[in-house]
């Protein structure tokens, strides 16, 4: 019996910031966003990642292998190829997989003392 597809190749992400600021012990306190992509495939999944921002050209694509049946937890404060992505800056991005992926959004923010996570399931296409 044939496995069923799990995810969908295109996702969006309409809401990106990334806190200039961070406060407590990095790296596990640093503010940053995640891409948390999962590939339940038997093969890899080859992913890019395209940053659009409100006033400036697009950034990326940023290229990412997600291995099969594992996840990946990419943070976007480590992509720096092509370029990094910059801080206090409003972006949204799309995601593309050669197979079928599920992409979940997170974002801490250690501004201050009191953390704020959130985190929400891409929009898939």
């Amino acid at each position: 019996m044939e496995k069923p597809t799990l995810g969908r190749r295109r996702w969006a992400i309409a809401e990106g910031y990334i806190p200039a600021k961070s406060h407590g012990p990095e790296p596990q306190m640093l503010s940053h966003e995640t891409a948390c992509l999962l590939n339940t495939n038997d093969a890899e999944a080859h992913v890019t990642l395209t940053v659009y921002f409100k006033d400036r050209d697009p950034a990326g694509p940023y290229r990412v292998t997600v291995p099969p049946r594992r996840t990946l937890h990419l943070r976007f404060n480590t992509l720096k190829d092509p370029e990094p992505i910059p801080r206090a800056t409003d972006y949204a991005s799309v995601i593309e997989s050669d197979l079928p992926i599920v992409v979940q959004h997170t974002r801490l923010d250690s501004r201050q003392d009191e953390n704020a996570l959130m985190t929400t399931v891409a929009y898939a296409e």
